[in-house]
């Protein structure tokens, strides 16, 4: 989101872990850190930015943390490199796979008349 000054790449990964949402989230700030990241300013370049978009329990909601994610759908950023893995996967706000949410949003409009 907003302008890069540098190249970056975007990746999705179906990861498997006995940690509750909250206690994954503490282990990947952790691991952002380890690579170099630093607070900063918002939508800014990052050595690395993970989040949690999706969750196999459903819907995870509290101050800190919010699953899914509020705008995946909007973000081909994250659909694109999500449904070459995981195309099927159903989301818990509106029951759509993921395939179908990517594809209303790349699908074509028709042109106002």
């Amino acid at each position: 989101m907003g302008a890069a000054s540098r190249r970056f790449a975007n990746a999705a990964l179906v990861l498997e872990s006995e940690l509750d949402p909250p206690a994954l989230l503490a282990a990947l700030k952790r691991t952002e850190r380890e690579f170099g990241r630093r607070r900063g300013q918002r939508w800014g370049d990052r050595v690395l930015d993970l989040d949690i978009v999706l969750w196999s329990g459903g819907a995870w909601r509290t101050k800190a943390l919010t699953i899914p994610h509020k705008a995946f759908a909007q973000r081909r950023f994250v659909l694109d490199p999500a449904c070459i893995i995981a195309p099927d996967w159903r989301t818990p706000l509106h029951g759509l796979t993921l395939a179908h949410t990517q594809a209303r949003l790349t699908r074509p409009r028709p042109l106002p008349s």
